[in-house]
């Protein structure tokens, strides 16, 4: 199953200032090729984190016609995804799923919310292969991975991840702000996930970096 993760960061690998601040990091054009490759993969998949945080719709928006859109799955082992939310809200219109490890919440049920209940193993969570099994027998193959950081890491940590698209806006946000990668637990240089460069272009002010596994 090809996982791609994409990360939008500062040139120091922030994705937002100590405060939580992140809306717009990059600019119009490489949040347009975001939406674009978004339209080329089944799911568009985020952390709860991340879904609490800034109530994303993961949606599909371009300036030219665009029918297809990707489903929408959340990371939210214990169900913290809001009714309310922008994500259940449109659950009916595009398909939306929770992976979590409990019985569905009749809430997120009744707004139309896929809930997919996934073993936990070794903890309160389940493996990331097991989630993406579980997608996998939804049919859902092509993953776009967007984040937060603690999901990235947690993709390439388990040396999940086959591609990177790499947006890099051209500020520095410093030690303080939060990264776009969590931790790896990379004891030596030889044990980090390695990828090659495959193509650099400038999108508007930011950098677009494309990476495949080595």
């Amino acid at each position: 199953m090809p996982v791609t993760l994409k990360l939008a960061t500062s040139l120091d690998g922030r994705i937002a200032t100590a405060a939580g601040l992140s809306r717009w990091i990059t600019a119009e054009p490489a949040r347009q090729a975001v939406h674009r490759l978004r339209g080329q993969h089944d799911v568009v998949l985020i952390g709860v984190g991340t879904a609490l945080a800034d109530d994303p719709e993961l949606t599909v928006r371009l300036i030219d016609d665009h029918d297809r859109q990707p489903a929408r799955v959340v990371l939210d082992t214990h169900q913290r995804l809001s009714p309310s939310s922008k994500l259940a809200r449109s659950a009916r219109e595009i398909p939306t799923y929770v992976v979590a490890i409990n019985a569905p919440e009749a809430a997120l049920i009744a707004a139309g919310v896929r809930v997919l209940r996934v073993e936990a193993i070794n903890g309160d969570r389940p493996t990331l292969r097991q989630v993406l099994d579980a997608l996998a027998a939804e049919g859902l193959t092509r993953v776009f991975v967007e984040g937060g950081g603690q999901v990235a890491g947690s993709f390439l940590r388990e040396g999940l991840v086959d591609a990177i698209e790499w947006f890099r806006a051209p500020i520095i946000l410093g030690a303080e702000g939060l990264p776009g990668v969590g931790e790896l637990a990379v004891a030596t240089l030889a044990s980090a996930p390695h990828f090659r460069r495959v193509e650099v272009s400038e999108v508007g002010p930011d950098i677009w970096e494309r990476y495949e596994r080595v």
